[in-house]
């Protein structure tokens, strides 16, 4: 078969066979290619999407080759900084930071949203002790369409936020659940008394029956991770859920399809995967050997952490994960070896001209988990606390696509299999 090729021609003047260019506020432009099909007759390929705008969004931007990551235009080192995850939540849902009488109203909101009903206490009785957190929040947050289709209209924008804001309030509860499930602890409820990131750490680790203080800077530094997390364009979950909810599917059951999206190993689940890959290197006298066997290409072996699918430069996430990780270590007076091997790794991994020309550098997820380990949380909840997170650049998404109206989402193929044939006959 004989390969063809299309010749790309950039104008300035158009013509009946143009293809407009489509410029966004920041970053590459687009060849808008909705009518490719209809007038040439081919389809666009581009497995993974890698080249593709499947959208227009005003939510996140990055800029993988300098190491940026905005939220509606604010850098996420200074959001990490100086703002917290609830405001950092209605900044991504309505675009603008909240003012004071705002965010009071947004506060209250979340306070009067964060109860589950008793009936959703009962499904966790339903799964197996050992089950994964993360198939518990599938089934739970899917369950939450039974709870509440009955009173919201997503065609209602003030249902659809209403929505939005019980998956954010809730999201806490349904992960504090799905852990102290597995452990047989009666469940502690949220408490409006602390801020969003308290609330989780209470009821995740509290007793019913005990007073549980808050450490402020553990609070903190949970507070950061769920910043870092809580967006990040069109990824694979954002992307699953905006998908699901080009079909008019309820909030819950397009978030439900975002959490088994991110549960996926290359995605949420990574940084639990760093954590098992310093576990096998075992020591700092190992790391040579594991850095040799991660540039074998006959190795199974891969240094997990290094590297990111968009960031071509550091991940701006990692610096403020890596000091927030050094600050709780210290503070909770905590030597884990696995930080030792992971701050050795780094430093040898940095300087090597391997992973320097292929611009392999450390990411969220190389520190993330370490820290979540030194507060506590243990290796199947990492992800759950992703999802806790990432349920604000979801409910963002899906607030923002009810705007658009380009109908339900039909992606194409390349079709490869048999041309039509018939049936053999029967003897």
């Amino acid at each position: 078969m004989t390969q063809k090729y299309v010749k790309a021609v950039i104008s300035d003047t158009p013509d009946e066979a143009a293809l407009p260019v489509l410029e966004g506020a920041l970053g590459p432009s687009a060849v808008d290619i909705q009518t490719l099909y209809a007038r040439y007759g081919l389809l666009a390929y581009d497995p993974g999407f890698r080249s593709t705008a499947s959208c227009k969004s005003a939510i996140t931007f990055v800029d993988g080759d300098n190491g940026v990551l905005l939220y509606r235009g604010y850098p996420i080192e200074e959001l990490a900084e100086h703002s917290d995850f609830v405001e950092v939540a209605y900044l991504l849902m309505n675009g603008e930071l909240p003012t004071p009488e705002q965010r009071k109203t947004f506060d209250l909101l979340i306070g009067q949203s964060n109860l589950l009903h008793e009936q959703i206490m009962n499904f966790f009785r339903g799964f197996r002790r050992d089950a994964h957190p993360m198939a518990v929040m599938v089934g739970v947050v899917g369950a939450l369409s039974a709870f509440y289709h009955d009173v919201m209209d997503i065609r209602n924008p003030e249902d659809r936020m209403l929505a939005a804001v019980r998956l954010i309030a809730k999201m806490p509860m349904i992960a504090a659940a799905s852990y102290t499930y597995s452990t047989g602890r009666p469940q502690r409820y949220p408490n409006n008394r602390l801020d969003y990131s308290s609330n989780v750490l209470q009821m995740m680790f509290g007793q019913p029956n005990d007073d549980y203080p808050v450490d402020p800077v553990v609070a903190r530094a949970l507070d950061r991770i769920l910043i870092l997390h809580a967006d990040h364009e069109q990824n694979a979950s954002t992307s699953t859920v905006r998908l699901a909810a080009s079909s008019g599917a309820n909030p819950f059951a397009c978030i439900s399809a975002g959490i088994a999206s991110l549960w996926g190993p290359a995605h949420g689940g990574a940084n639990e995967a760093v954590l098992k890959m310093l576990m096998e290197i075992g020591s700092v006298d190992n790391i040579p050997k594991a850095i040799a066997r991660a540039k074998d290409k006959n190795d199974s072996f891969r240094l997990m952490g290094f590297g990111h699918r968009i960031y071509k430069n550091f991940d701006p996430r990692s610096r403020v994960i890596q000091k927030s990780t050094h600050e709780v270590l210290s503070h909770l007076g905590i030597h884990d070896p696995l930080l030792e091997i992971a701050m050795r790794l780094e430093e040898i991994a940095l300087k090597d001209d391997y992973f320097v020309e292929r611009k392999l550098y450390p990411n969220v997820d190389f520190y993330s988990g370490i820290l979540l380990r030194a507060m506590g949380f243990p290796m199947n909840m990492f992800t759950a606390i992703f999802a806790l997170a990432r349920t604000a650049g979801w409910v963002s998404h899906w607030l923002e696509l009810q705007q658009e109206s380009h109908g339900i989402d039909r992606p194409r193929q390349l079709y490869v299999g048999k041309a039509k044939r018939k049936l053999p006959t029967k003897k």
